[in-house]
């Protein structure tokens, strides 16, 4: 049994976002990037079902479709467990140019099980893993947040109003994840780190996908009002301040 899990490389939650060329590009300079928070607790709850022998996974993989920029966000992943990886070697313009290109690797490495985080932390699209569904006609299942495997199926637990849905799919499946699917992303120890830069880091060529939308422009949030203080003794003030100004009541 092989896993695949779909990784993005994303910046830091903490950055500083700035934009150049009139507002159509981020500017990376200064970013520190990092596994997107979804894929990477899609990979720890991968590494746990490998680290129990009655699952039987033979290998866990990532992909990821970027350019030479995102490897060391790759070999953070190879150090954290993943067994191999895979680079496409194209800049991810949109998620139906991305689920094409990862379709594709998916197609060619017959994988039982695939991961994908139920969105980017900068684009927060949420379309990536259904569309790789799509593309290779797999079932897919979303908003998982538990999978166990028993006797070759999957059982997956997805939160549904009100409660929770138990869901048994045979292989291959596309399950999109959220997060829940594991309590702390794994870290990576020094040896998983030694050991990353020796595992195999494929680089393939893009296949061929238009994308579907382009960047016309960003448009960065406007500055919050400073913050007013109201005296404790004058609760008319307040009244008026969030009737007239804040408009809550």
């Amino acid at each position: 049994m092989k896993i695949l899990v779909c990784i993005s490389n994303v910046p830091d939650t903490t950055t500083k976002v700035k934009f150049v060329d009139s507002l159509r590009k981020l500017d990376t300079q200064g970013i520190q990037w990092v596994i997107n928070p979804w894929d990477e607790l899609s990979l720890t709850r991968a590494l746990e079902l490998k680290d129990d022998p009655l699952n039987q996974v033979q290998s866990v993989t990532v992909a990821h479709v970027g350019l030479v920029g995102a490897e060391p966000t790759i070999r953070k992943a190879l150090a954290i467990g993943a067994d191999d990886a895979i680079r496409i070697n194209a800049e991810p313009t949109d998620a139906y140019f991305v689920a094409a290109q990862l379709a594709r690797v998916i197609q060619e490495n017959s994988y039982n099980l695939i991961l994908c985080g139920i969105e980017s932390s900068d684009y927060n699209g949420s379309m990536v893993g259904g569309m790789v569904a799509e593309f290779c006609e797999y079932p897919s299942i979303s908003s998982v947040s538990a999978v166990k495997i028993e006797n070759g199926q999957f059982i997956f637990t997805r939160e549904i109003d009100g409660g929770k849905e138990v869901v048994t799919i045979p292989a291959p499946v596309v399950a999109i994840i959220q997060k829940g699917i594991a309590k702390e992303p794994r870290i990576a120890a020094m040896r998983g780190i030694m050991m990353a830069r020796s595992k195999p880091l494929k680089v393939v060529e893009p296949s061929v996908a238009e994308p579907l939308t382009e960047i016309v422009a960003f448009e960065l949030p406007k500055p919050r009002a400073a913050c007013k203080f109201v005296d404790p003794e004058n609760p008319a003030q307040l009244i008026n301040l969030l009737q007239n100004e804040a408009k809550i009541i």
